[in-house]
């Protein structure tokens, strides 16, 4: 029987509760300009890859609040709870090749929905900045450790100590199998993801990716942040780009 004829299942990936209308969140996730302050991170790229997937390879029923990523299996479902909007992201799959191990679509997913929860949640109308960084450790070992962010708590739980080369505070925002995010006070109350990727034979050291984004700071400010990351991680982490 090929995959085509198997009964499939579906899977929630993530699902967020957002502190914003219905009408506030279909538009985060159908305007172009929008999207590009919750999707991915800065890049050349971004508003291509936004196109690519949010328009030219989507199918959209905005009777029922769903975007539907053609070819992919995988839908956003999106749901008006009173004065709030619940956010998931289904996998539809055969009931038989479901596996555990790591998917870097399914991390992205992930880490992008909680981005959107966060820019709708708590940044409403504000521009992002982003950097991002990605590469295995240097040395056997998760990238989580290394930022100080294995001792992290329950989501909601207040959180401060070393984080990567600068002493932190804010909130754990979210918590998931392979990846972390943070509130960063300090960062005009920003928030830093990072995901891990175990080791491999391909990877023997695993890999990690750091989204930082940041609200309302000088590009002094930004910069020196910027120049801060880069010098910590470059002594700790190859860089290279995600997927390879």
């Amino acid at each position: 029987m090929s995959d085509a004829e198997k009964p499939m299942e579906d899977r929630i990936l993530v699902e967020v509760t957002v502190p914003a209308s219905y009408a506030q969140v279909w538009t985060a996730m159908r305007d172009r300009e929008a999207l590009a302050n919750w999707f991915g991170w800065d890049a050349d790229s971004l508003a291509d890859e936004i196109e690519f997937i949010f328009f030219t390879h989507a199918v959209i029923d905005e009777e029922k609040g769903v975007i539907d990523f053609t070819g992919l299996n995988d839908r956003y479902e999106v749901v008006a709870d009173g004065d709030r909007t619940i956010v998931r992201m289904v996998r539809s799959r055969p009931a038989d090749s479901w596996s555990d191990v790591f998917d870097g679509m399914v991390e992205g997913w992930i880490s992008f929905t909680w981005q959107l929860a966060f820019a709708l949640g708590r940044h409403a109308g504000q521009q992002r900045r982003t950097l991002f960084l990605s590469g295995p450790p240097r040395q056997d070992g998760l990238g989580r450790l290394l930022l100080g962010l294995d001792a992290a708590g329950a989501p909601g739980e207040p959180w401060s100590g070393p984080l990567g080369p600068e002493e932190a505070a804010g909130q754990v925002w979210f918590v998931a199998r392979h990846q972390t995010g943070v509130t960063v006070d300090s960062w005009g109350d920003g928030l830093l993801v990072a995901v891990d990727e175990p080791p491999t034979e391909k990877k023997p050291n695993g890999f990690t990716m750091l989204t930082l984004t940041a609200y309302g700071l000088s590009d002094a400010a930004f910069a020196d942040l910027e120049a801060r990351w880069k010098a910590w991680w470059d002594a700790r982490f190859e860089t290279v780009g995600p997927g390879c």
